[in-house]
């Protein structure tokens, strides 16, 4: 897979499909990487042009030095359209993905065509919260927080249903960089959209979980709500919707995109 020299950070990309076709960016979550788009990837590769991306501090792309701010996350999105000659996209986030799609559709509307916004909400969490999973992460490492956080991945009936998913998973987000990934939750921690949303004039869906604790279904009828015109799922599972629920999941995305 290929990388981008970006100032202080390589980047780490995929890009597959019809050369011609649109382009769909898929940007992962807190604690993952890439590869947690497979099945979304999977869906479209035939019909679009798939981008996915590490985040900084995530999978292979370059752990720089925090605390990370929301402004630069989506800076690397742009040098990476820019770098593939690629004049705007649609985008698929969810969580701190969502939050990232966000901030470009509000600030950077003519890169964003169509936007996904998953699983996310215009301000997640509070200061509290963020503090005490940075703490943990700092003192034990990803061990440390990755049970509390598997839990609200996914539900205890799909952890119970699949799980040799849910052990890859759980594999995946122990060997994120403790740094990284605690840059990322001070970007999280830090950011907040809301003002921003009735700015939005991208066709946006919605999507959430009736079972997240992590950004429960209210965040996402918030977002719908102050975005004109925007479309709403609400699928059958927890924090990671579209491994939870992927066959709903990718039909919600394939009739939107299409």
């Amino acid at each position: 897979m290929p990388f981008l020299q970006h100032d202080d950070a390589r980047i780490h990309y995929e890009l597959k499909g019809p050369t011609n076709a649109p382009v769909v960016v898929f940007s992962n979550s807190l604690g993952t990487d890439l590869s947690m788009w497979d099945s979304q990837a999977a869906a479209l590769v035939q019909r679009f042009r798939v981008l996915r991306y590490d985040t900084r501090g995530h999978g292979q792309t370059s752990v720089t030095p925090g605390p990370y701010r929301i402004e630069q996350l989506t800076g690397d999105v742009v040098t990476l359209l820019d770098s593939l000659k690629i004049k705007s996209a649609h985008f698929c986030g969810l969580s701190m993905g969502g939050q990232a799609g966000l901030w470009l559709a509000a600030h950077k509307p003519d890169r964003i065509d169509r936007l996904i916004a998953c699983n996310t909400g215009a301000k997640i969490g509070n200061a509290e919260m963020w503090s005490a999973r940075i703490d943990g992460a700092r003192k034990g490492g990803m061990k440390a927080v990755a049970a509390v956080v598997m839990e609200r991945f996914l539900s205890p009936e799909f952890r119970a249903r699949d799980p040799k998913t849910t052990a890859a998973l759980q594999q995946k987000l122990e060997s994120v960089s403790p740094e990284g990934y605690v840059a990322c939750c001070e970007a999280i921690r830090d950011t907040d959209v809301t003002a921003d949303l009735g700015r939005i004039r991208a066709r946006t869906l919605v999507i959430t979980g009736s079972k997240d604790p992590s950004t429960p279904a209210p965040l996402g009828q918030f977002i719908r709500d102050h975005i004109a015109g925007a479309q709403y799922a609400e699928l059958p599972s927890a924090h990671l919707s579209n491994i939870e629920a992927r066959a709903e999941f990718n039909a919600e995305l394939v009739r939107f995109l299409t």
